[in-house]
């Protein structure tokens, strides 16, 4: 079972994290965000040992189309994002993803 959590973001973004203890992170500098946060994803959805992902919501928006798509429909690793304007709409998308049931099904 996958236990470490990972981190994916601009220098700024995973410090918080790494000081916090978070050990897996890829820095990935705004200046190259097109072309290495593609690579960045892709190597950590293939570490077993990750178990979730975190990334800035905005960030998504650099990822290749297949990219997003492999993050978006992993169950494991399991992908949150913070900050953006996903809400807590963004959050309860998350949690249903991760889990798969609605728990503010009405």
């Amino acid at each position: 079972m996958s236990q470490e959590i990972a981190v994916i973001g601009s220098p700024d973004f995973t410090t918080g994290f790494r000081l916090a203890g978070v050990r897996k992170f890829e820095n990935v500098p705004d200046e190259d965000k097109d072309e290495a946060l593609d690579e960045a994803v892709t190597q950590t959805l293939e570490d077993e040992d990750v178990g979730i992902i975190v990334m800035h919501e905005d960030d998504l928006d650099y990822l290749s189309r297949n990219a997003r798509k492999s993050v978006e429909q992993s169950i494991e690793p399991t992908l949150v994002t913070l900050g953006g304007s996903g809400g807590a709409s963004g959050l309860r998308d998350q949690i249903k993803r991760a889990i798969g049931i609605d728990l503010m099904d009405e």
